[in-house]
């Protein structure tokens, strides 16, 4: 294969280990965005690989698409992601991972606590209403499953 010839759909999915049908979703959000080569194939250029990983790392922290399509779309003029680029995008994560990570452990640390009452009361549970949030929106179990209250 010449350089200029780029990666296959399966070439891709071959070394990122993720389905043809992701990375067409992918493509289809604007994520990667293939040529064609003169037979009508699409084609992938190599640096694809790493904006793969990277998707694919950044989902498992949690974060959505269009979080991580934003992140993309602000390297310049779509080029190849220098290691500039990579710090300061993971320096954006890492402020996102840290809140997280606070919220995670205020959950952690007061689910003993949870576990033992049983209260299963919307206004004594200091996890799911914190300050008895739901009071505003309405009561009972409608509210569980997003209903708003009835006008």
């Amino acid at each position: 294969m010449k350089v200029n010839d780029g990666l296959s759909i399966g070439a891709l999915a071959a070394r990122t280990g993720l389905a043809v049908s992701a990375i067409r979703y992918y493509e289809a959000q604007g994520l990667i965005k293939p040529w064609r080569n003169s037979g009508g194939q699409r084609r992938f250029e190599r640096a694809d690989l790493r904006r793969l990983s990277f998707i694919m790392i950044a989902q498992q922290f949690g974060f959505t698409l269009p979080q991580i399509k934003d992140k993309l779309d602000r390297l310049p003029g779509g080029r190849t992601p220098t290691k500039a680029d990579w710090a300061r995008i993971s320096e954006s994560f890492r402020a996102a991972l840290d809140a997280r990570i606070a919220t995670l452990t205020k959950l952690r640390d007061n689910l003993d606590g949870c576990i033992g009452c049983g209260c299963l009361s919307l206004e004594a549970c200091a996890l799911y209403n914190p300050a008895d949030r739901a009071a505003q929106k309405g009561t009972g179990p409608r509210y569980l499953m997003g209903d708003s209250p009835a006008v």
